[in-house]
Order: C-alpha cells, then sequence, then structure tokens
C-alpha cells in the first residue's frame, strides 16, 4: 500500500522509474478509483468491503467481519508487515522512526495498518501476532500478505522518487521469490488520490503475476471493493458488504 498520489503523477512519471518499469512489464489498472478520503477508511474498506463508520484518520476499534476472520475461516494464514509497527498488539496512533528493513526510517501510522483496527485481532494475542514489522518480510510466510511501508516510504511524507526508490528496493524480494513464481499475485496499489474523481481519486495500481503477458491493461472502472472481491473469488470466500457488487479484476481471459 502506498499513499497520496493521483493517477497522473505515477504512471508516465520520471520520478517513478521503477514502478513505471513495472507497469511495462507486468500489468496496469487504468481506471482504479479510491473509495473515499481520507486514508483510513481507503484502508478499512479494502479488507472490510465497508467503511464501517471510519470518516477520517482517527483511532478505531471496530466489530466487524474482515477478511482476515475470512482467511482463517476458509483454513488459509495472512500476515501484516506494519514497517515500524511497535509489536506485542500494541494499539498505539503512531510510533516514532525506527530502523526497520529497507528504505528510510519513517514514523509507524495506525491508521495505515487496519488489522489492528478490528477488536478481534486486536483483543486476541495469537491472532495479533500476525502483525509485524518489515525487517522479517518472507514472501511465503503467509497466504495473504500486506505491506504496509511507513510514513516516508510509501510516499505519504516524501517524494515520489523516494517511495520508488523503496520499491526498487524490496520488492525483487517478492518478484524473485519463489512463491511468487508459482502463480503469486502482487499488487501494488494506493490509498487515495489527490482529488475526488470516483469519490478518493483516480489511483495507479500494478498488478503482477508470473505469466502475465508483459504491458496488460485492465480499462474496466474498479475500486478497492475489487481488490477485495478478487481475493475473495480466487480462494472461493463469500464477498463482504460492497464488494458484492463490485466486479473482480479479471487476471486472465
Amino acid at each position: 500500500m502506498l499513499e497520496n498520489h493521483e493517477y497522473g503523477s505515477i504512471v508516465g512519471s520520471d520520478d517513478a522509474p521503477y514502478l513505471n518499469g513495472l507497469f511495462a512489464r507486468y500489468g496496469l489498472a487504468t481506471a482504479m478509483h479510491a473509495v473515499t478520503h481520507p486514508s483510513e477508511p481507503n484502508y478499512i474498506a479494502l479488507v472490510s468491503g465497508g467503511t464501517q463508520g471510519v470518516h477520517d484518520d482517527g483511532v478505531y476499534n471496530l466489530d466487524a467481519p474482515s477478511l482476515f476472520d475470512q482467511l482463517e475461516a476458509a483454513g488459509r494464514t495472512w500476515h501484516v508487515y506494519a514497517q515500524g509497527y511497535p509489536g506485542s498488539c500494541s494499539t498505539v496512533a503512531s510510533a516514532d522512526a525506527v530502523a526497520d528493513g529497507p528504505g528510510r526510517q519513517g514514523d509507524y501510522q495506525r491508521k495505515h495498518n487496519p488489522a489492528i483496527s478490528f477488536t478481534a485481532i486486536s483483543r486476541n494475542p495469537s491472532r495479533c501476532a500476525g502483525i509485524t514489522g518489515l525487517a522479517g518480510f518472507d514472501p511465503g510466510a503467509a497466504d495473504l500478505e500486506l505491506i504496509v511501508p511507513n510514513q516516508i516510504n510509501d510516499m505519504h511524507s516524501a517524494s515520489v522518487r523516494t517511495g520508488d526508490d523503496f520499491l526498487a528496493t524490496f520488492l525483487p524480494t517478492i518478484l524473485g521469490s519463489a512463491p511468487f513464481a508459482a502463480g503469486s499475485l502482487l499488487i501494488v496499489t494506493f490509498d487515495e488520490g489527490g482529488s475526488n474523481d470516483g469519490g478518493g481519486g483516480h489511483i495507479a495500481t500494478l498488478l503482477a503475476t508470473p505469466t502475465m503477458v508483459a504491458g496488460t491493461r485492465f480499462d474496466a472502472p474498479a475500486t478497492h471493493y475489487s481488490v477485495l472481491r478478487t481475493i475473495e473469488d480466487a480462494w472461493g470466500m463469500p464477498a463482504l458488504g460492497a464488494a458484492a457488487d463490485a466486479s473482480a479484476i479479471q487476471l486472465a481471459p
């Protein structure tokens, strides 16, 4: 997950050479829009099919079903790698910058870590153990892995080039891994754009599989709910909330 940039400031930008190289090598969703503004409700929507009453970047403790619940019910595993996360089921709103994996040091923000906002996770030590920092990243640790860079590496509080440099350092660990080669899907998207287009702005979204035809374009309208639906459909799980009315992103004819 990256932060706060409109499609036009990423796609074709000289400040994002690595990401644009991936668009050319793999696939790009050209009509993807965030659900709303500001950041946090988009993260919540992505994993629960709705904003759950979240309308700002505050601290929320939600009693609602989530993708994480679905995965466990289906016998699958998940892991959230939130760069700078203090660990030990911490529910702090933020944490100061620390060295934690690749890229530059930056602060951790709970608003970008959706799993900790669901009380079924935050109040259950065995479940919130699935949220860790980034330094121990393992591309084969779980069936679904959500990577939340710190506020520098996600482009929130730094330049597009800084975020692109982070991706250039980090993503080869995924793209060159055996789990990716075995048939994984990598998605790189943004929480929101800089406009109100479509509700939360027009955002760039990379989709990559090992067998994808280079330069594939997904031109159908899509949102964060489409990403959720894509994951749910892939593993035969029921659609949560607004994901039921969203179309999955078609990765193959």
